[in-house]
């Protein structure tokens, strides 16, 4: 279809400042100046059709880069007869604007009505607004969706024994219940150190940023940050296990033979650990070394209680150790606390007894066993009989 010529009647309305106003932003805020100026058109067209009530019609609004006009017009497509007449034009009419039109094209006639200049700047700065939140509330997103699993420092706002919302300075966030510290009391206008575990768009767009002091991401980035070995990546952190406010557990390893992981992360005189402690609040932490051995891993796992021995059974993930009679109640922690962390530690399940108990166990089986032959040989002897 040939390209159509465009009657013009009016002089458009002036948007030169409009126009200036959108290189700005594509500069300042990073707004797609072509994509705002669509926007920008698309929505004078509604409030065209609303303030001059005509639905019903086909109405295009331009703004002119070139020239820095707006332009609106009515759009008709040329027909032999006419139906609608406010969609259409008969081709007789047509070619008195232009004989070059035939059946099917269309026309297009400019409208500018007194009152719609105001509209539209009203409208055009209803748009840009929106637009403004819209991309900040994008660069919000991109900025933190970046530093999930990050620490971040913020002030607390609200604190009445639920969700705790901080002040992050651009922004808030939440540390949901189940992420506060249970020993940890938190106040307005404390400044505190959190996780990042969840960044996320709420239903208006706005970003929802869920942070922790629970987490053992928390603990991880710690160590990271005090520990350079751990953030050069020269040693490793395997796992960890957490009982929030009350003890830790993290296995490090490192390739390098000649480095000594534990004794790293502790460091003289126990210096890193006890910055990491202090920023827990006091929270105990074990550092145990990693080992391919589920045998010795498992046995370190369990300090600071010792271990006698460890009987694996890989195929159900299943580990049998014996502590000294007087280790027993460490090895288990108060409520369960130590053999708990340290099965979620290394993944296996772990059930611990006394060497006294080992033994009884062990006298237990044998008489059994005794009694079950006994039993054998008593029924064979009937059967003889």
């Amino acid at each position: 279809m040939k390209k159509k010529e465009v009657k013009i009647v009016n002089k458009g309305i002036d948007t030169t400042e409009l126009i200036t106003a959108m290189d700005e932003l594509e500069k300042t805020n990073g707004i797609n100046k072509e994509f705002l100026m669509q926007s920008i058109e698309s929505a004078l067209v509604v409030a065209y059709k609303r303030n001059f009530d005509c639905n019903d019609e086909n109405v295009k609004v331009i703004l002119d880069k070139n020239d820095g006009q707006m332009h609106v017009y009515q759009e008709k497509d040329v027909v032999e007869t006419v139906e609608n007449s406010k969609k259409e034009i008969s081709l007789e009419e047509a070619q008195k604007i232009n004989t070059n039109y035939n059946i099917g094209d269309k026309v297009e006639f400019e409208l500018m009505p007194k009152e719609f200049g105001r509209i539209a700047a009203q409208t055009a700065r209803q748009v840009i607004t929106q637009k403004i939140r819209e991309a900040s509330r994008d660069v919000i997103f991109s900025e933190f969706v970046d530093k999930k699993g990050e620490i971040i420092t913020g002030l607390v706002q609200k604190a009445d024994g639920g969700a705790v919302v901080m002040d992050l300075g651009r922004i808030e966030g939440i540390m949901p219940k189940k992420e506060q510290v249970p020993t940890e009391k938190y106040s307005v206008n404390d400044k505190i150190k959190a996780c990042i575990i969840s960044v996320e768009k709420g239903v208006k767009g706005s970003t929802q940023i869920v942070l922790s002091r629970a987490s053992t991401e928390l603990v991880r980035k710690l160590f990271e940050i005090e520990i350079p070995e751990i953030y050069e990546g020269v040693i490793e952190i395997k796992s960890i296990s957490r009982d929030a406010g009350s003890r830790s557990k993290v296995a490090v390893y490192s390739p390098n033979p000649n480095i000594d992981p534990v004794g790293s992360c502790v460091g003289q005189k126990g210096i890193r650990i006890k910055n990491i402690i202090n920023e827990l609040n006091g929270e105990k932490i074990d550092v145990i070394e990693w080992n391919e051995d589920p045998a010795i891993y498992i046995s370190t796992a369990l300090l600071p209680a010792k271990v006698l021995a460890v009987d694996v059974k890989e195929e159900e993930n299943f580990a049998q150790v014996i502590v000294p009679d007087d280790q027993l109640s460490l090895a288990i922690g108060k409520g369960g606390q130590n053999a708990k962390l340290a099965a979620k530690l290394t993944n296996w399940k772990i059930d611990i007894k006394s060497e006294s108990q080992f033994r009884k166990m062990l006298e237990e089986m044998e008489n059994g066993d005794s009694e079950e032959n006994t039993d054998n040989l008593d029924k064979k002897e009937e059967e003889k009989e």
